[in-house]
């Protein structure tokens, strides 16, 4: 039952006072408490006066009525309140400050964990609205730069200063991790600004993606409140994108190596783990085609439907049927002047055949939050409505109700399956996880082609590597990367083996998660509607063991070789021969303690080897070419970083991938 509870005050419904223009008035001293679970909606223009109060725990929906209503802040006065002294009007709360790093499950059957205030205005023009909304705020802290939507029109960007406590102020000096950026997709670079007084919406389109100097920033542990008027939905240039052109005709160089505006290295910075998975890295359509995004409303964003062809009278009109993935939840920022920076963590789903894949519960955008979306192509151009995205509640709506089985499956006679492997330490908490999906769309090995395949962001020690797609197991000529979400078909590659690999010394136990179009089967299922279903067993083992929702195994903590693991669709005829290993070879990296660093030791049977080293963010940090097998190889590495992974190929082809945990 939603229930609307209006605390007593001195509440006016004013239709007198302006009647074309405002249908609901609190007057000075009037107090309005909206609960937790209430909506409350209002045909029409709102208004606020003097020291009045709405105190949003749930949903307020404004809805007004051409050019005429309006959303206002006032003061005693009748005249407008300003950016300087607005505010303690229109209060959206946070209603678990301390559970702001929780995230809600996308099920609509398990009550959401962490909620707080949204409004949504629509049909008043931006003109029309001035009020000021006090928008408090929690976000887990970033790093050394903040990725935020800021959903807001004319506010001056250095009014954060003063709200997010910042000891030394926003400004527009470059790499000082004080400055605030804005992302530029067609240039594919993050962009200076020219004053610090700019103002958001009007020298910016309110869906801009910002990045916050994160220098004695804390967005975590204090709850910080945002002022600014909300942003309209009246103007189409103001809420409707199209995407196009991201990186179009940029050259990247070769490894990344060629300088933008800034004279930095795009490689510095640039991460693309979605075109890495097909061995592009740099080439095709790697750092292209990619969107980044700030949510520009004061109410969640629905990603759920966004790749599906949905009717007009129950769709959001968006239709991405070029998408790849979309990336959220960026963690993990880290830059240094001289070698750039980039993230360590994110969230990752993708789409086959229309069906998301991957991390379903972070799909809901929270209001100021940030997220990018990866096409496949720049031929469609297709338009993105934001508005139109919008939802109070915090799971996605029932795609199945929506849209037809045709639209959804795109032609599919199967289901895509997903398969979640959770790695857990000894308590049973997560750690880390990873997936592997099949469907008959899906693409088994390396290939351009792949719909469903992201690659681990740099900090991950847990993942499959690329499966050869004839005889299954390692792909020894595809080990220069491994996978965050792994595909294949489930025709051509069933009862064939991925390689699942545990680095992480934490990792003691997995468990096990699966679905069927994004739906979670129910509990202790194993087989699934074309019934077969996913198996697992350690790489030494002779036996498989059928995977089960929400079934656990323990398992030998990971370790700096890795603990190897073959994991199925479809039961295997026989496991002898089915776990193909990876080819061997006597190039190692060692320590020497005496000399505090790491050297490579190249196989003699190779002639020479490129060495490349990339940091835990999956920055290229040193790169060295034919390096000869007759010398001890030191890798010049920094001390204080977490740890390395180091590629060595040699002048044959064959490769060796190793990490390195200082």
């Amino acid at each position: 039952m939603k229930k609307n509870l209006f605390t007593a005050g001195f509440l006016v419904f004013a239709m007198g006072l302006s009647a074309q223009s405002v249908l609901f008035h609190v007057d000075a001293g009037g107090i309005v408490y909206v609960g937790k679970n209430a909506l409350v909606y209002n045909g029409g223009g709102l208004q606020m006066k003097a020291n009045a109060v709405v105190e949003n725990h749930g949903n307020v929906m404004v809805s007004g009525n051409g050019t005429t209503d309006v959303f206002k802040t006032i003061d005693g006065s009748n005249a407008d309140k300003l950016e300087s002294n607005g505010g303690a009007n229109f209060i959206n709360k946070l209603n678990d400050p301390a559970l702001y790093a929780s995230h809600n499950s996308e099920l609509s059957t398990i009550a959401p964990v962490y909620t707080y205030g949204q409004l949504y205005v629509t049909g008043i023009t931006q003109t029309n609205i001035s009020g000021i909304i006090d928008q408090e705020f929690r976000q887990v802290n970033h790093g050394d730069y903040q990725q935020i939507g800021l959903p807001f029109y004319g506010k001056t960007l250095t009014t954060l200063t003063t709200e997010l406590a910042k000891p030394i102020p926003f400004n527009t000096t470059r790499y000082s991790h004080n400055e605030i950026l804005v992302w530029n997709n067609r240039n594919v670079v993050f962009d200076n600004l020219s004053s610090i007084n700019l103002k958001i919406g009007q020298n910016f389109k309110p869906y801009t993606y910002y990045i916050l100097g994160g220098k004695d920033l804390d967005v975590a542990s204090i709850t910080r409140t945002l002022k600014g008027r909300p942003v309209s939905d009246a103007a189409a240039t103001e809420k409707i994108v199209k995407l196009e052109d991201a990186g179009f005709n940029i050259p990247f160089g070769t490894g990344g190596n060629a300088i933008n505006g800034y004279n930095e290295k795009y490689n510095s910075y640039l991460q693309d783990n979605f075109s890495v998975t097909a061995g592009n890295a740099w080439l095709g359509d790697f750092g292209k085609n990619y969107y980044q995004f700030g949510n520009p409303y004061l109410t969640n964003l629905d990603l759920s439907q966004i790749a599906i062809a949905e009717t007009a009278a129950t769709g959001d009109g968006n239709n991405l049927s070029n998408i790849y993935g979309v990336r959220l939840e960026v963690s993990g920022v880290q830059h240094t002047t001289n070698s750039g920076g980039g993230s360590s963590n994110y969230r990752a789903v993708t789409f086959s055949a229309g069906v998301p894949t991957g991390d379903l519960d972070y799909l809901m955008v929270r209001p100021l939050g940030a997220f990018a979306i990866k096409l496949t192509n720049n031929t469609l151009k297709p338009d993105f409505d934001f508005s139109t995205l919008r939802r109070f509640k915090y799971h996605p709506r029932a795609g199945s109700t929506n849209y037809s089985i045709t639209a959804k499956r795109n032609g599919s006679t199967s289901t895509v399956k997903q398969l979640g492997i959770i790695g857990l330490d000894a308590t049973g908490s997560e750690i880390e996880r990873t997936y592997y999906v099949v469907s008959d769309n899906t693409v088994s090995g390396a290939s351009t082609n792949v719909k469903t395949q992201v690659g681990v962001f740099g900090g991950q020690q847990f993942g499959t590597y690329e499966e050869d797609a004839i005889n299954g197991g390692y792909d020894n000529n595809n080990v220069s990367y491994w996978l965050y979400i792994n595909e294949a078909n489930e025709n051509d590659f069933k009862g064939k083996n991925i390689k699942l690999v545990n680095y992480n010394p934490n990792i003691v136990g997995f468990k096990f998660e699966l679905r069927e179009d994004a739906v979670l089967v129910e509990d202790n299922t194993h087989l699934l509607s074309q019934g077969e279903g996913f198996y697992i067993k350690k790489g030494s083992d002779a036996n498989v063991a059928p995977i089960i929702q929400n079934g656990t195994i323990s398992t030998l903590p990971g370790s700096n070789t890795g603990i190897e693991y073959d994991v199925y669709y479809g039961k295997p005829q026989n496991t002898l021969g089915s776990s193909t290993t990876l080819n061997k070879s006597s190039t190692i990296v060692v320590f020497n303690s005496e000399l505090d660093n790491y050297f490579v030791i190249i196989d003699p049977t190779w002639k020479t080897a490129d060495i490349h080293v990339f940091d835990m963010t999956g920055k290229l940090v040193h790169s060295a070419s034919k390096v000869s097998s007759k010398v001890r190889y030191e890798l010049m590495l920094q001390k204080m970083a977490a740890g390395y992974v180091v590629h060595i190929t040699s002048d044959k082809g064959e490769k060796v991938i190793t990490k390195i945990l200082r």
